[in-house]
Protein backbone atom coordinates (compact mmCIF):
# COMPACT_ATOMS: atom_id res chain seq x y z
CA UNK A 1 0.00 0.00 0.00
CA UNK A 2 2.92 2.36 0.91
CA UNK A 3 4.77 1.60 -1.71
CA UNK A 4 1.90 2.24 -4.57
CA UNK A 5 1.47 5.23 -2.93
CA UNK A 6 4.64 6.65 -3.07
CA UNK A 7 5.15 5.45 -6.85
CA UNK A 8 1.83 7.00 -7.61
CA UNK A 9 3.29 10.41 -5.70
CA UNK A 10 6.97 9.94 -7.69
CA UNK A 11 5.51 9.34 -10.90
CA UNK A 12 3.19 12.82 -10.55
CA UNK A 13 6.23 15.01 -9.40
CA UNK A 14 8.75 13.55 -11.54
CA UNK A 15 7.06 15.51 -14.22
CA UNK A 16 6.70 18.59 -12.16
CA UNK A 17 10.17 18.68 -10.81
CA UNK A 18 11.76 18.56 -14.38
CA UNK A 19 9.76 21.31 -15.33
CA UNK A 20 10.52 23.64 -12.08
CA UNK A 21 14.06 22.47 -12.26
CA UNK A 22 13.51 20.99 -8.66
CA UNK A 23 15.75 18.00 -7.53
CA UNK A 24 14.96 17.46 -4.26
CA UNK A 25 11.36 17.28 -3.52
CA UNK A 26 9.03 15.60 -0.83
CA UNK A 27 7.44 12.27 -1.58
CA UNK A 28 5.21 11.32 0.74
CA UNK A 29 3.97 12.90 4.41
CA UNK A 30 1.96 10.85 5.94
CA UNK A 31 -0.62 10.82 3.30
CA UNK A 32 -1.74 6.81 4.94
CA UNK A 33 -2.79 7.29 8.54
CA UNK A 34 -1.14 4.02 9.76
CA UNK A 35 2.17 4.73 8.18
CA UNK A 36 3.39 7.99 9.83
CA UNK A 37 5.96 8.50 7.67
CA UNK A 38 7.74 11.49 5.55
CA UNK A 39 10.02 10.76 2.74
CA UNK A 40 12.29 12.54 1.12
CA UNK A 41 13.75 12.37 -2.47
CA UNK A 42 17.51 13.60 -2.78
CA UNK A 43 18.67 13.28 -6.69
CA UNK A 44 18.27 9.16 -6.27
CA UNK A 45 18.64 8.88 -2.32
CA UNK A 46 15.70 8.33 -0.01
CA UNK A 47 15.06 10.32 3.37
CA UNK A 48 12.67 8.51 5.74
CA UNK A 49 11.63 10.14 8.85
CA UNK A 50 9.50 8.60 11.42
CA UNK A 51 6.78 10.68 13.52
CA UNK A 52 6.06 9.17 16.64
CA UNK A 53 2.52 9.20 17.79
CA UNK A 54 1.57 10.70 20.39
CA UNK A 55 1.62 8.40 23.75
CA UNK A 56 2.50 5.36 21.61
CA UNK A 57 5.59 3.07 22.14
CA UNK A 58 7.92 3.43 19.66
CA UNK A 59 7.63 1.26 16.88
CA UNK A 60 9.94 -2.00 16.12
CA UNK A 61 12.56 -0.63 13.97
CA UNK A 62 12.10 -3.83 11.59
CA UNK A 63 8.59 -2.70 10.20
CA UNK A 64 9.90 1.03 9.60
CA UNK A 65 12.74 -1.20 7.32
CA UNK A 66 10.47 -3.09 5.87
CA UNK A 67 8.48 0.10 4.69
CA UNK A 68 11.60 1.80 3.75
CA UNK A 69 12.67 -1.67 1.49
CA UNK A 70 9.33 -1.83 -0.20
CA UNK A 71 9.71 1.90 -0.90
CA UNK A 72 13.10 1.17 -2.34
CA UNK A 73 12.32 -1.32 -4.25
CA UNK A 74 9.55 0.34 -6.14
CA UNK A 75 10.89 3.48 -7.03
CA UNK A 76 14.05 1.25 -7.99
CA UNK A 77 16.71 2.81 -5.46
CA UNK A 78 19.57 1.08 -4.03
CA UNK A 79 19.37 0.50 -0.17
CA UNK A 80 22.65 1.80 0.36
CA UNK A 81 20.80 5.36 -0.80
CA UNK A 82 18.23 4.60 2.18
CA UNK A 83 18.47 6.95 4.75
CA UNK A 84 15.81 6.48 7.88
CA UNK A 85 15.18 8.72 11.20
CA UNK A 86 13.07 8.06 14.24
CA UNK A 87 11.74 11.82 14.78
CA UNK A 88 11.24 12.50 18.04
CA UNK A 89 10.05 16.21 19.83
CA UNK A 90 13.15 18.26 19.97
CA UNK A 91 14.50 20.08 22.60
CA UNK A 92 17.44 22.55 23.51
CA UNK A 93 20.70 20.91 22.31
CA UNK A 94 18.99 17.96 21.10
CA UNK A 95 18.16 19.53 17.55
CA UNK A 96 22.23 19.56 17.42
CA UNK A 97 22.99 16.14 18.50
CA UNK A 98 24.48 13.95 16.16
CA UNK A 99 23.07 10.66 15.34
CA UNK A 100 25.30 8.99 13.89
CA UNK A 101 29.20 9.41 12.92
CA UNK A 102 29.05 8.22 8.84
CA UNK A 103 29.84 11.94 7.63
CA UNK A 104 27.77 10.51 4.44
CA UNK A 105 27.19 13.48 2.47
CA UNK A 106 26.36 14.30 -0.81
CA UNK A 107 26.13 18.01 -3.31
CA UNK A 108 22.87 18.56 -4.22
CA UNK A 109 21.27 21.30 -6.62
CA UNK A 110 18.77 23.67 -6.42
CA UNK A 111 17.99 26.90 -8.13
CA UNK A 112 21.19 26.91 -9.63
CA UNK A 113 23.02 26.54 -6.61
CA UNK A 114 25.02 23.99 -4.83
CA UNK A 115 24.36 22.92 -0.88
CA UNK A 116 25.87 19.72 1.07
CA UNK A 117 23.40 17.69 2.69
CA UNK A 118 24.08 14.98 5.47
CA UNK A 119 21.35 12.18 4.89
CA UNK A 120 22.70 10.36 7.91
CA UNK A 121 24.43 12.31 10.98
CA UNK A 122 21.55 14.94 11.86
CA UNK A 123 17.96 14.55 12.44
CA UNK A 124 17.98 16.91 9.56
CA UNK A 125 19.55 16.89 6.55
CA UNK A 126 21.00 20.48 5.89
CA UNK A 127 18.44 21.57 3.51
CA UNK A 128 14.99 22.70 4.39
CA UNK A 129 13.36 21.93 1.15
CA UNK A 130 9.85 23.44 2.31
CA UNK A 131 11.84 27.10 2.46
CA UNK A 132 12.84 26.44 -1.50
CA UNK A 133 10.59 28.92 -2.71
CA UNK A 134 11.13 31.74 0.38
CA UNK A 135 14.78 31.37 -0.60
CA UNK A 136 14.21 31.95 -4.43
CA UNK A 137 11.67 35.33 -3.08
CA UNK A 138 14.95 36.53 -0.73
CA UNK A 139 17.24 35.98 -4.04
CA UNK A 140 15.23 38.48 -5.91
CA UNK A 141 15.23 41.04 -3.27
CA UNK A 142 18.76 40.59 -2.70
CA UNK A 143 20.95 42.74 -5.19
CA UNK A 144 22.75 45.62 -3.53
CA UNK A 145 21.59 45.07 -0.40
CA UNK A 146 23.42 44.69 3.04
CA UNK A 147 21.58 40.90 4.06
CA UNK A 148 21.13 39.55 7.93
CA UNK A 149 20.78 35.88 7.87
CA UNK A 150 19.51 35.29 11.70
CA UNK A 151 19.62 31.37 13.55
CA UNK A 152 20.76 30.73 9.97
CA UNK A 153 21.58 26.89 10.09
CA UNK A 154 23.34 26.06 7.50
CA UNK A 155 23.63 29.36 5.57
CA UNK A 156 21.17 28.85 2.50
CA UNK A 157 19.70 31.91 2.62
CA UNK A 158 22.90 33.33 2.85
CA UNK A 159 23.80 31.57 -0.28
CA UNK A 160 20.52 32.62 -2.36
CA UNK A 161 21.19 36.07 -1.19
CA UNK A 162 24.78 36.12 -2.86
CA UNK A 163 23.62 34.70 -5.60
CA UNK A 164 21.16 37.70 -6.07
CA UNK A 165 24.00 39.94 -5.72
CA UNK A 166 23.95 41.21 -2.27
CA UNK A 167 26.74 43.64 -1.46
CA UNK A 168 27.33 42.05 2.20
CA UNK A 169 26.02 39.22 3.77
CA UNK A 170 26.04 38.35 7.77
CA UNK A 171 25.29 34.75 9.09
CA UNK A 172 24.80 34.09 12.34
CA UNK A 173 23.52 30.95 14.54
CA UNK A 174 24.71 29.46 17.74
CA UNK A 175 26.05 26.39 16.56
CA UNK A 176 29.77 26.05 15.14
CA UNK A 177 28.97 23.29 13.45
CA UNK A 178 26.68 24.94 11.35
CA UNK A 179 28.57 27.92 10.76
CA UNK A 180 31.44 25.89 9.37
CA UNK A 181 28.93 24.12 6.91
CA UNK A 182 27.44 27.34 5.66
CA UNK A 183 30.99 28.43 4.99
CA UNK A 184 31.44 25.37 2.91
CA UNK A 185 28.25 26.07 0.84
CA UNK A 186 28.98 29.77 0.12
CA UNK A 187 32.60 27.88 -0.89
CA UNK A 188 30.93 25.64 -3.05
CA UNK A 189 29.18 28.42 -5.10
CA UNK A 190 32.37 30.71 -5.42
CA UNK A 191 31.56 33.38 -3.24
CA UNK A 192 34.35 35.28 -2.19
CA UNK A 193 34.14 34.78 2.19
CA UNK A 194 35.87 38.35 2.71
CA UNK A 195 32.45 40.02 1.68
CA UNK A 196 30.20 37.03 3.42
CA UNK A 197 30.90 37.01 7.06
CA UNK A 198 29.95 34.12 9.59
CA UNK A 199 29.28 34.79 13.53
CA UNK A 200 29.07 32.43 15.98
CA UNK A 201 26.94 34.22 18.49
CA UNK A 202 23.67 33.69 20.70
CA UNK A 203 21.17 35.71 17.74
CA UNK A 204 18.96 37.52 20.76
CA UNK A 205 21.76 38.76 22.78
CA UNK A 206 23.23 39.96 19.90
CA UNK A 207 20.41 41.53 18.64
CA UNK A 208 19.87 43.44 21.11
CA UNK A 209 23.14 44.56 20.96
CA UNK A 210 23.08 45.76 17.61
CA UNK A 211 20.00 47.52 18.01
CA UNK A 212 21.76 49.62 20.44
CA UNK A 213 24.25 50.70 17.24
CA UNK A 214 21.39 51.53 14.13
CA UNK A 215 20.60 50.29 11.01
CA UNK A 216 23.18 48.33 9.38
CA UNK A 217 20.72 46.14 7.04
CA UNK A 218 18.42 46.27 4.09
CA UNK A 219 17.57 42.51 4.43
CA UNK A 220 16.83 40.29 7.05
CA UNK A 221 15.91 36.94 7.27
CA UNK A 222 14.61 35.27 10.88
CA UNK A 223 13.60 31.94 10.92
CA UNK A 224 14.07 31.18 14.69
CA UNK A 225 13.44 28.09 16.12
CA UNK A 226 10.25 26.88 17.86
CA UNK A 227 11.40 26.14 21.31
CA UNK A 228 14.95 26.44 22.96
CA UNK A 229 16.89 25.69 25.93
CA UNK A 230 20.22 25.93 24.57
CA UNK A 231 23.20 26.30 28.04
CA UNK A 232 25.13 28.30 25.15
CA UNK A 233 22.51 30.98 25.65
CA UNK A 234 20.61 32.75 28.39
CA UNK A 235 17.65 31.45 29.43
CA UNK A 236 15.29 29.67 27.07
CA UNK A 237 13.59 30.67 24.37
CA UNK A 238 9.93 29.97 22.74
CA UNK A 239 8.70 31.49 19.37
CA UNK A 240 4.97 32.57 20.77
CA UNK A 241 6.22 34.02 24.03
CA UNK A 242 9.07 35.87 22.62
CA UNK A 243 8.99 37.02 18.75
CA UNK A 244 7.79 40.71 19.45
CA UNK A 245 10.73 41.70 20.94
CA UNK A 246 13.04 39.67 18.40
CA UNK A 247 11.02 41.03 15.49
CA UNK A 248 11.43 44.95 17.27
CA UNK A 249 15.31 44.11 17.01
CA UNK A 250 14.94 42.62 13.40
CA UNK A 251 13.28 45.70 12.28
CA UNK A 252 15.56 48.26 14.35
CA UNK A 253 18.39 46.95 12.07
CA UNK A 254 16.79 47.51 8.96
CA UNK A 255 17.36 50.37 6.95
CA UNK A 256 14.47 52.33 5.80
CA UNK A 257 12.72 50.89 3.42
CA UNK A 258 14.41 47.63 4.17
CA UNK A 259 12.64 44.07 4.30
CA UNK A 260 12.42 41.70 7.09
CA UNK A 261 11.28 38.20 6.66
CA UNK A 262 9.84 36.34 9.14
CA UNK A 263 8.72 32.63 9.52
CA UNK A 264 8.16 30.16 12.03
CA UNK A 265 7.58 26.05 11.70
CA UNK A 266 5.40 26.56 14.83
CA UNK A 267 2.03 24.71 14.30
CA UNK A 268 -0.26 27.06 16.38
CA UNK A 269 1.61 30.47 16.05
CA UNK A 270 -0.15 33.78 15.70
CA UNK A 271 1.31 36.39 14.95
CA UNK A 272 1.28 39.92 17.40
CA UNK A 273 -1.47 42.01 16.59
CA UNK A 274 1.61 44.64 16.77
CA UNK A 275 2.75 43.61 13.63
CA UNK A 276 -0.43 43.77 11.91
CA UNK A 277 -0.40 46.65 9.71
CA UNK A 278 3.31 46.27 8.60
CA UNK A 279 2.94 41.93 7.87
CA UNK A 280 1.94 40.61 4.77
CA UNK A 281 1.45 36.81 5.19
CA UNK A 282 3.15 34.85 2.63
CA UNK A 283 2.43 31.43 3.52
CA UNK A 284 0.78 30.63 0.69
CA UNK A 285 2.97 31.68 -2.07
CA UNK A 286 6.11 30.07 0.17
CA UNK A 287 4.89 26.58 0.47
CA UNK A 288 6.07 24.65 -2.62
CA UNK A 289 3.32 22.22 -4.57
CA UNK A 290 5.56 19.37 -3.24
CA UNK A 291 4.38 19.69 0.61
CA UNK A 292 1.14 19.03 1.16
CA UNK A 293 0.93 20.06 4.56
CA UNK A 294 2.37 23.87 5.08
CA UNK A 295 5.71 23.40 7.26
CA UNK A 296 5.65 27.14 7.93
CA UNK A 297 4.17 30.31 8.71
CA UNK A 298 6.21 33.25 6.65
CA UNK A 299 5.48 37.26 7.01
CA UNK A 300 7.14 39.57 4.58
CA UNK A 301 7.63 43.20 6.59
CA UNK A 302 8.84 46.51 5.25
CA UNK A 303 10.35 49.02 7.24
CA UNK A 304 8.91 52.22 7.16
Amino acid sequence: MLANRVKKNAKHLKKWARRSDVSCYRLYDRDIPEIPLVIDWYEGHLHFAEYARGGSEEREEWIVDEWAFAVAQALEVDVQQVFIKARRRQRGLRQYERHAETQHTLVVHEGGLKFRVNLQDYLDTGLFLDHRITRDLVRAESDGCAVLNLFAYTGSFSVYAADGGASTTTTIDLSKTYLSWARENLRLNGFDLEQHTLIHADVLRWCEEQALKGPAFDLIILDPPTFSNSKRAEGTFDVQRDHEPLIDDALSLLRPGGILWFSTNARRFKLSPKFADNAVEMTHRTTPNDFKRPMHKSWRMEKV
